[in-house]
């Protein structure tokens, strides 16, 4: 779950506060920094983790392609040989994590 400051500082990035554990109780509000109500902080907590939930894709991918330096050789070879295995292998990581 995405943690209870981030979603303060998303609400209000100049926000101060110090938090206790994991609670939205726990928050102390420091140098006059404007409390946020309970249930904003919560509601931008789960909107935050949707995001974050929804972009498991990116994340499986970023895992699973090739070495830059390797996929830059493949696109040197695909160009001197005419073949496609750059792009293929680009694809396949593609196929296997599709985008939502």
């Amino acid at each position: 779950m995405t943690d209870i400051i981030k979603a303060i500082l998303a609400i209000n990035p100049n926000a101060e506060v110090s938090v206790e554990g994991e609670g939205v109780d726990k928050i102390t509000w420091l140098n006059n920094t404007p409390v946020i109500s309970n249930e904003d902080i919560l509601a931008k907590q789960a909107e935050l983790q949707a995001d974050y939930d929804a972009k498991q894709y990116q994340r499986d991918r970023a895992e699973e392609y090739p070495d830059i330096g390797d996929q830059l050789d493949m696109q040197y070879h695909d160009k001197k040989d005419g073949t496609t295995t750059w792009e293929d292998a680009v694809q396949a990581v593609k196929d296997a994590h599709p985008k939502p």
